[in-house]
């Protein structure tokens, strides 16, 4: 098979886990769901991924480049740090309600008796996401948006629970309450 098929292929296989992920009841998949609703043999699957592991390092890899370009962009396009907060939040937000599969993952749900190593990766990714929120929330106590006396560190994990409850939410109630319900009104709690 030629290597363009071969990654065209192995996006498939990704692209359906991710839409496996999206049934609101939550169940485990195995390789054998995942092989036939591509309507391929469990051999095929494992030509492209080594494991089952590997297929969910794939989407947690295309969680940390979407979720990351995306900070990077807003930290260098916008200067001010309460807007990079804000922005911030609502992308993340925003990627959630647009990839409820990735949801899954995000929150550990779909790591559940997967190898340990996938929650360790995930835990890693929620570490840099608060170490960003973190940066700009110090960006907003130098523009004087925020008091100078302003827990950065007790305000960035505040914004990432919330966040992350939110995710917790959208998965929760299979995926009925959106993660951007309400998010005007609220952003104005963390902003004050």
């Amino acid at each position: 098979m030629p290597k363009a098929q071969r990654g065209e292929r192995r996006n498939q296989i990704l692209q359906t886990l991710a839409e496996m992920l999206q049934d609101p009841k939550g169940e485990k998949i195995t390789t054998a769901l995942l092989a036939k609703k591509l309507d391929v043999s469990e051999a095929a699957l494992y030509r492209h991924f080594a494991s089952k592991a590997q297929m969910y390092e794939g989407l947690i890899e295309f969680i940390e480049t979407s979720i990351f370009s995306l900070v990077n962009k807003i930290q260098s396009e916008e200067p001010a740090g309460m807007k990079q907060l804000e922005a911030l939040m609502a992308m993340l937000l925003t990627f959630a309600q647009k990839n409820p599969g990735m949801v899954r993952v995000l929150i550990g749900d779909a790591l559940v008796n997967e190898d340990e190593r996938l929650q360790a990766r995930i835990n890693q990714l929620h570490d840099r996401i608060e170490a960003s929120l973190r940066q700009s929330a110090r960006q907003a106590v130098a523009d004087q948006a925020l008091p100078a006396n302003w827990d950065i560190n007790a305000y960035a994990n505040t914004l990432l629970a919330f966040a992350t409850g939110r995710w917790h939410q959208f998965a929760k109630s299979g995926f009925k309450r959106m993660p951007l319900e309400m998010w005007v009104a609220q952003w104005p709690v963390f902003a004050a």
